[in-house]
C-alpha cells in the first residue's frame, strides 16, 4: 500500500489478502469479524484525537454519547 491509498483501497487490499490467506477456506460471520477488527482501532484513534472527550468524540462520529460509551465498554477502551 502506498501512502496515497484511500481508506477504501486499503480495506479492499486487506480483505483480498485475508481471502488469499484463507487459501480457499470459506470464512464464517465475516461481517461481525470485520466490524470487530476495524471498529476498535477506529474508536481508539478518535478517542486519542479528542483526548478522551466522549462528548466531542460522539459529535465527530455522529453517534449518541451513550452509544459511544457502550461501544467503548465493549472494546475495553474506557
Amino acid at each position: 500500500m502506498k501512502k496515497t491509498d484511500s481508506l477504501a483501497e486499503c480495506v479492499t487490499h486487506s480483505i483480498e489478502q485475508y481471502f488469499q490467506d484463507l487459501n480457499g477456506e470459506q470464512p464464517k460471520n465475516l461481517h461481525s469479524f470485520f466490524i470487530n477488527e476495524v471498529e476498535k482501532p477506529f474508536l481508539a484513534a478518535v478517542m486519542q484525537e479528542v483526548n478522551g472527550n466522549q462528548s466531542q468524540a460522539a459529535t465527530i462520529l455522529g453517534i449518541n454519547r451513550n452509544t459511544l460509551r457502550k461501544k467503548l465498554k465493549t472494546y475495553n477502551l474506557c
